[in-house]
């Protein structure tokens, strides 16, 4: 049977179609509610060079500036499909680390390699990602992206004491782990205050990863100015010069990575309900 990683062909389209059900219940909301939203990184670039999925990828990334992804959040709790759907984040789950918010669809399970002994709640998914000012000034937005660093290695610490290969830093990533939950996200949430006193140029994502080469950030017009787009026959909005941003982030999206890294996130156990 042709696979994909170590998930059979079969089974990673039948996730990717429950993340499709995901999509198209964060769209209703967001298109009910006038609240703005884009497919981001790899699920744009599937849109655009597959019109949908890229055929091993294993999830889906939605972005919204943080106002807009603040009342997505409140219209979880009245307008989201209960019955099918969960949205989970630090706010509403005990020992969650991500300083960004998961869909997750009930009935299901998925878990991250590494992240075996996390004890909420899991779940097929796709990543709500709010997206936070970064300063103007280059030698200003390099210290910020200092803090960003430490408030994500912190939040990482439960987990890389366990998935590090590296002796020194599986010691070091348990000594950061014995600091409370509650007093990581609290400076977290000074530094999302911090980052949104001025509209800036450029935004992104907090405790995400955003690499020097990118200027430790992306343009927020990409998140501002949007039009549809086809993703699996559906159409979503994205960034409406979208081939600037896939540039940005990737070089020449259009040419196809070697089969060797053609391949997902890796995971101990999943159940696709």
């Amino acid at each position: 049977m042709e696979q994909f990683g170590t998930m059979s062909k079969e089974d990673l389209r039948k996730m990717q179609l429950i993340q499709l059900d995901m999509l198209i219940e964060v769209d209703r909301i967001c298109r009910k509610n006038n609240i703005k939203y884009c497919i981001i990184a790899g699920t744009l670039l599937g849109a655009v060079r597959h019109k949908g999925y890229i055929p091993w990828d294993d999830d889906a990334d939605i972005g919204m500036l943080r106002e807009d992804y603040e009342k997505f959040k409140e219209l979880c709790n009245t307008e989201l499909d209960k019955d099918k759907f969960f949205f989970q984040d630090h706010s509403n789950t005990p020992e969650y680390r991500w300083g960004y918010g998961k869909l997750r669809r009930n009935g299901t399970v998925f878990v991250r390699k590494g992240q075996e002994h996390l004890k909420f709640k899991t779940g097929v998914f796709i990543d709500i990602f709010p997206l936070d000012g970064v300063p103007n000034n280059a030698i200003k937005r390099g210290c910020h992206n200092l803090k960003c660093t430490i408030i994500r290695k912190l939040l990482w610490a439960e987990v890389g004491k366990k998935s590090s290969d590296n002796l020194f830093v599986k010691c070091l990533y348990s000594l950061l782990s014995v600091i409370p939950l509650d007093y990581i996200f609290k400076l977290h949430s000074k530094l999302i205050e911090k980052s949104n006193r001025a509209t800036s140029k450029m935004v992104r994502i907090l405790t995400f990863p955003t690499p020097a080469k990118r200027k430790y950030g992306y343009l927020r017009k990409w998140y501002e100015e949007l039009e549809e787009i086809e993703f699996e026959g559906y159409k979503f909005y994205a960034p409406k010069e979208y081939d600037e941003y896939l540039t940005y982030k990737f070089g020449d999206y259009m040419k196809l990575p070697p089969e060797n890294k053609r391949n997902g996130h890796s995971y101990t156990k999943y159940d696709l309900g």
